[in-house]
């Protein structure tokens, strides 16, 4: 049952097994072991359903690192550009 939950709850939000261990206060590796492994033999469609999810995510996961990258940068510029103008 828990681990159709987290199966679920990943396909539904399209969410990364870090998202889902968030939200589900459960640690990150026995969300991945129950998806990748335990739900194969539980619910095949929805296994199959899971791992498209999360082959889209790792795909997309330089785009993520990049995008986080150029966030906090941005955002340190813009702190830096706060303390210079009150100087």
């Amino acid at each position: 049952d828990r681990i159709c939950e987290e199966a679920s709850y990943i396909v539904e939000h399209k969410a990364t097994v870090r998202d889902a261990a968030k939200a589900l206060c459960i640690g990150k590796s026995t969300i991945h072991k129950d998806v990748t492994e335990r739900l194969r033999s539980i619910n095949p469609a929805l296994y199959k359903s899971v791992r498209d999810v999360l082959n889209t995510n790792k795909a997309e996961r330089h785009l993520r690192g990049g995008k986080a990258t150029h966030d906090k940068y941005a955002s340190l510029r813009q702190f830096a550009g706060d303390v210079t103008a009150e100087r």
